[in-house]
């Protein structure tokens, strides 16, 4: 019999790759290069398994494809809002992502921005390259307080807890978080966290604003003009999330008016591209969506979606189906 065709749009972890060559017919991305529309729908019409990554777009008009071989997108990340669910759906489509593996490096990521934003890092590690550092002084680069300060998340999964602890156990942060529904009681009790009744009301009330919500039109620009202003002028916002969350632009003349103390931003609106107007802004931290981005992690999230194609191909329960 022979194997199932899959096909990988970017470069894995060799480990992973390796696995993948043992058990499939499989193409890699040898290259590790983008892919375009045209490259995605030929995979859909050749491949049995299409893999793609959060940087990977599968509209409605990819997904529905004539002569369509693949059955499931085995996706590379827990986000997939950069394919189209009901488009997949409707055509039989099964999609599956990796949850659970993460966790730790991406709320290790989003104290990283934290601090860099609050302790103007960037800012300094610039200074010093460009030989412009003329020693200390007791009034230079002063920057904000991170023990003892209110963070608040937007959002409150495994992420944003992963975070919390962090923040709470080892800088002695106060905790507050916005979800739908309060959290349970034996993750609160261990945080001492406090649910806000709106998004409204934490942007008041924290120090340090930091976003764990799923993209997608439901939360495109969630954090506006008017979100901005609610904020004290000290505090600072971090996303990890998603970059469509925030309006950039909304978020560039916060900072630019120092509405806002600062940002940290792994994730951007129309990533990789990323708008120009961060680029000449002090007050801004920008990293390159590192947030999965240990080898432990990324070969996790690999290992995930080789169990989920196994499970596809067995015919057995998938363990992480979105669709």
């Amino acid at each position: 019999m022979s194997k199932p065709k899959v096909f990988v749009t970017r470069k894995w972890p060799a480990s992973v790759e390796a696995k993948l060559k043992a058990l499939y017919d499989v193409t890699l991305n040898e290259d590790d290069r983008p892919l375009s529309a045209d490259e995605f729908k030929s995979a859909l019409q050749n491949y049995d398994a299409v893999c793609p990554t959060v940087c990977d777009s599968f509209p409605a008009d990819v997904i529905n494809v004539d002569n369509k071989r693949c059955k499931i997108l085995g996706n590379f990340g827990v986000g997939y809002n950069h394919i189209d669910i009901n488009a997949a759906k409707a055509q039989g489509l099964v999609v599956s992502n990796t949850p659970g593996v993460l966790t730790h490096s991406t709320a290790d990521i989003a104290m990283t921005l934290l601090l860099m934003s609050a302790r103007r890092g960037a800012e300094g590690d610039r200074l010093v390259r460009a030989k412009q550092w003329q020693g200390w002084c007791p009034t230079h680069m002063l920057s904000s307080d991170v023990t003892g300060a209110t963070l608040g998340l937007i959002g409150f999964g495994r992420i944003a807890q992963a975070m919390a602890r962090k923040a709470h156990h080892g800088f002695g942060m106060k905790i507050v978080y916005f979800k739908p529904s309060p959290a349970d009681e034996y993750v609160t009790d261990d945080l001492n966290a406090t649910r806000c009744e709106s998004i409204e009301e934490l942007l008041q009330i924290a120090d340090y604003v930091s976003l764990h919500c799923p993209g997608g039109e439901a939360t495109r620009h969630l954090i506006n003009a008017d979100m901005l202003n609610l904020m004290k002028p000290s505090a600072h916002l971090i996303n990890t999330a998603r970059g469509d969350v925030v309006d950039s632009a909304a978020l560039i003349e916060a900072l630019k008016n120092k509405r806002i103390a600062g940002a940290g931003l792994d994730v951007y609106e129309g990533e990789p591209n990323v708008h120009e107007g961060f680029l000449t802004l002090d007050n801004v931290s920008l990293l390159p969506h590192l947030g999965s981005a240990t080898l432990g992690t990324r070969t996790a999230m690999g290992e995930k979606v080789l169990a989920n194609l196994a499970a596809f191909f067995a015919g057995d329960h998938l363990p992480d189906r979105v669709v």
